[in-house]
């Protein structure tokens, strides 16, 4: 198995961690402060590749792919976890356009996407509860040529930056009652509402969407009407949790390169606490849980580039990737000792922002329910 990225990859990599390291950390306090995204660096992510890296060329992407998006997402959350938990819903945002979309709907919604011209945004939870997607509350009826659209999204990240939104909703019962629209936030009766205070992740706005006998058009029907359920789960599952998985991932980095930094250049005992047993254990294990996580998310995003089924890899390298830069970001403030609490040192924000990623695009619970169906599916008689 080979795992040495190709050369445009590593361009790629080169390219975004250059425009990570100098445009986004002037923006970070504004970001820690509003909890807003700073709309105006989307044409520069635009021109580096970020905002198209698996749109097609034919709508204003670059089509790398997912290991490249990987890369990316990796690279935006070592310098800022915000950033890439941001531009991984704008990508499930593009993903489920060019996956389902008409020809006429990518053009219209998809290639603005692609150019940095707004952000993609997917709504699928309800109050009632985002795993139950059968048991929503927000429904649509065709009425004439239009469908007439009410009830409530929460916890929608680019829910305030995107002039659209991808919105699921009951349009009968069960399974085969669930539909996926456009929505333009114009829309006589759509309303961006409150606005979330997340404690982590502050930069990737969060918040509600509202529908009051929302009008939407026939033709933005996304896919067939009760196909709604079959969009949502390919969309969260092969590239929503790919991408939290890589958000994860940025902020193991960063964890990583934090700890490491302090530990060598904090003298106790006249030496450097990196020569003590008990800070090489600690660092050991952060090591570790990088190198093993880096395994499942690019072997999760390699599956996807091939057109083979990653379904559970996705939910694995989600759930593990996003416990480890819990457990990381906490080992890293003990390594920082009473320094890691305070608010000038990076991974107290690190451990805010590794927390928020857990129910983010999918509970623990629900990726343990994949796995189990994963690991006992051999065994079925």
């Amino acid at each position: 198995m080979d795992f040495t990225f190709s050369e445009r990859e590593e361009m790629l990599r080169k390219a975004v961690r250059e425009f990570a390291e100098n445009e986004i950390p002037p923006k970070m306090e504004a970001m820690e402060e509003t909890g807003d995204f700073p709309e105006e660096l989307l044409k520069p992510m635009a021109e580096v590749g970020i905002t198209g890296v698996i749109t097609p060329a034919e709508y204003g992407g670059v089509g790398l792919g997912y290991v490249a998006r990987t890369i990316v997402l990796e690279e935006l959350g070592r310098v800022c976890s915000a950033m890439p938990m941001a531009m991984q819903v704008h990508h499930m945002g593009c993903a489920v356009l060019n996956d389902f979309g008409t020809d006429a709907q990518k053009e219209k919604y998809l290639t603005p996407l692609a150019k940095g011209e707004t952000m993609g945004c997917v709504a699928v939870t309800d109050p009632s509860g985002g795993s139950d997607v059968i048991g929503m509350k927000t429904s649509a009826e065709l009425k004439g040529d239009k469908y007439i659209l009410n009830g409530r999204k929460c916890f929608i990240t680019n829910s305030h930056t995107s002039d659209y939104w991808v919105v699921i909703a009951k349009t009968g019962e069960g399974p085969k009652g669930i539909s996926a629209f456009i929505v333009d936030k114009d829309a006589p009766g759509a309303k961006a509402a409150r606005k979330e205070n997340k404690f982590g992740l502050r930069g990737a706005n969060t918040g509600e969407l509202a529908f009051d006998n929302c009008e939407v058009p026939k033709e933005n029907l996304l896919g067939q009407e009760g196909g709604g359920l079959g969009v949502a789960i390919k969309t969260i599952s092969e590239t929503g949790r790919t991408g939290m998985a890589a958000t994860a991932l940025g902020i193991l980095t960063a964890v990583y390169e934090e700890a490491g930094k302090f530990a060598s250049e904090r003298v106790l005992y006249g030496k450097p606490i990196s020569a003590l047993q008990a800070i090489q254990f600690y660092m050991a294990e952060i090591y570790s849980q990088l190198e093993i996580c880096r395994l499942l998310c690019y072997r999760a995003s390699w599956l996807k580039d091939q057109g083979m089924r990653c379904d559970n890899e996705g939910a694995l390298a989600k759930y593990y990737t996003c416990e480890a830069a819990v457990n990381a970001a906490k080992t890293a403030i003990e390594i920082h000792g009473s320094y890691g609490i305070m608010r000038e040192y990076a991974v107290q924000r690190l451990f805010r922002d590794a927390m928020v990623t857990v129910p983010a695009g999918g509970t623990k619970e629900i990726a343990k329910v994949v796995l189990a169906r994963a690991a006992l599916a051999p065994f079925k008689k």
